[in-house]
């Protein structure tokens, strides 16, 4: 089995404050366990984390992160939210070397 960070993927967008952790914890699961988002089996969702509206998806398989990554849209429904809302998905390792790149670049 991959890494667990080969597996896992960053989402963005994910609707702050509207429910229970738990209950977002649990749409997020089960919207990554659909395959009509390219999704797979899922080891775990970490929600709410440090960053405001980021989660983390780790899938058991790192094909699903591949299949996940090549749908263009992802919206995050459920008859417990009002609306849908775009996710933003990307790579966990790219994430975070992204993230350093861009600290590089800021005016100190």
């Amino acid at each position: 089995q991959a890494a667990k960070s080969a597996r896992t993927v960053v989402i963005a967008g994910v609707p702050d404050g509207l429910l229970h952790d738990d209950v977002m914890t649990d749409i997020l699961m089960i919207h990554f366990q659909m395959s009509r988002n390219n999704g797979g089996d899922v080891e775990e969702v970490m929600y709410p984390t440090r960053k405001k509206g980021v989660a983390y998806v780790t899938f058991e398989d790192q094909e699903v992160v591949e299949s996940v990554l090549k749908k263009d849209e992802h919206r995050l429904e459920d008859k417990r939210l009002s609306r849908y809302y775009p996710l933003k998905v990307t790579r966990y390792c790219e994430n975070v070397s992204a993230f350093i790149i861009h600290l590089s670049v800021l005016p100190l």
